[in-house]
């Protein structure tokens, strides 16, 4: 990934905060027929060393699952908050014209060891701890044992687990923080006149600038 100093982040906490406010990650593999790649929502852990392994499953029926046996690595990217940046919105616009449109974007790019398992335990835990993350948002959390025991079961015999060991991680916030502190400011302000994703941009690049 392209990483021009100005947008870098290496903090892990901050990395780990990203994928776990956007747990769907893109799965990226390569085998004998080319690049692969499949959506899957993935749980992280960080161990006391600051390791990191990343959880997931894909249906038994996915040929992806089959192509993680015998590759040495695989990609999974994480998108975070993004948005177009008009120039427009530039003082330096106003004042010379030098200005041209952008995006800005925060990504979490992490390569690793993939290992597929089919261990029911294994599966289960990564159920429950998948369904407890997304389902503590709501009024009335749905839980596992909400459903038939056997029902689960089959469910469990479809699928296979993915566990990714991290060896490689990369974190970019791009908030215009290459710019001018008045076009900074310009860009808050247009993106908090905005929608509620560009108001949560706004917020991004406030907390990046400078």
């Amino acid at each position: 990934m392209y990483q021009p100093a100005s947008f870098r982040d290496d903090c892990l906490e901050s990395q780990i905060a990203l994928v776990r406010a956007n747990p769907l990650g893109m799965l990226i593999s390569h085998g004998d027929q080319g690049l692969v790649a499949d959506p899957l929502p993935f749980l992280i852990d960080a161990d006391e060393q600051g390791h990191l392994q990343l959880r997931a499953h894909l249906s038994r029926a996915n040929p992806h699952g089959s192509l993680l046996l015998n590759v040495q690595e695989c990609l999974v990217v994480f998108q975070g908050r993004e948005g177009y940046i008009s120039p427009g919105w530039y003082e330096t616009k106003r004042q010379t014209g030098k200005a041209v449109p952008t995006w800005n974007y925060s990504v979490v790019q992490l390569r690793g060891v993939p290992r597929v398992t089919e261990d029911a335990g294994w599966l289960r835990q990564q159920l429950d701890g998948l369904t407890a993350l997304q389902e503590g948002r709501q009024p009335e959390p749905w839980h596992i044992d909400d459903a038939p025991a056997n029902y689960i079961a089959a469910q469990i015999k479809g699928i296979v687990g993915i566990e990714i060991t991290v060896t490689h991680r990369e974190g970019k916030w791009k908030m215009s923080q290459n710019r001018s502190a008045e076009d900074v400011d310009g860009v808050i302000a247009a993106l908090r006149a905005g929608d509620a994703a560009q108001q949560q941009l706004a917020d991004e690049v406030e907390r990046r600038r400078g």
